[in-house]
């Protein structure tokens, strides 16, 4: 009888742990309140992010850099260095999605003769946001994609902890967020993390 009052209790939790974290992600995702472009933009290092398939060539020193164009317009590119030790670089489009906070952006990596077609504009928005524009969360509605930017290659352990409570509250799961390496040097034709 206790085994399956046991099993019972853990079946309880499994059940409602699984119901919490549903419930957070069907609630709706916010951007922020305002996003000042030009301060937005430069270079961004990237401080953690959820795994996907389209960054797995990048060993380390992965950065991102935007740049304002005519027309409110964005350029993005995407650096990141490779286990062999070369650079591996993606250059992308980005075009304002919301033009009263400038917080939910949409990008292409695609050629610009496939812009008209809508799948391939992807979201990018802006979930939380330094007020100096010290670091910034990017994320997206069905919460697939995150990631965490710094404009330092290192980011203090305070506030990164402070990003993950508020980014859990969003419906997200820390646990599930990659660090990146951000102190990676070539040696050898290789890529090795310095000492």
């Amino acid at each position: 009888m206790g085994k399956i009052v046991k099993i019972g209790f853990i079946a309880i939790a499994v059940f409602s742990l699984a119901s919490m974290v549903s419930a957070q992600r069907s609630m709706e995702l916010t951007a922020v309140r305002l996003v000042n472009l030009d301060l937005y933009a430069g270079r961004w290092y990237e401080i953690a992010k959820y795994p996907n398939k389209f960054q797995k060539q990048c060993y380390g020193n992965t950065t991102a850099t935007y740049t304002v164009k005519k027309n409110q317009k964005l350029e993005v590119l995407n650096e990141c260095l490779k286990q062999d030790g070369t650079t591996d670089t993606a250059k992308a489009d980005g075009k304002i999605a919301d033009k009263k906070s400038f917080a939910k952006l949409k990008v292409r990596f695609a050629p610009e003769c496939l812009s008209f077609l809508p799948f391939v504009w992807a979201n990018y928005w802006i979930i939380d946001l330094d007020p100096n524009y010290e670091y910034a969360v990017v994320g997206e509605p069905s919460r697939k994609y995150l990631w965490i930017l710094s404009r330092t290659p290192e980011m203090n352990d305070a506030v990164y902890q402070d990003i993950l409570w508020r980014i859990q509250k969003k419906g997200y799961v820390p646990n599930r967020l990659v660090k990146t390496l951000q102190n990676i040097t070539t040696v050898k034709g290789a890529a090795v993390e310095k000492n």
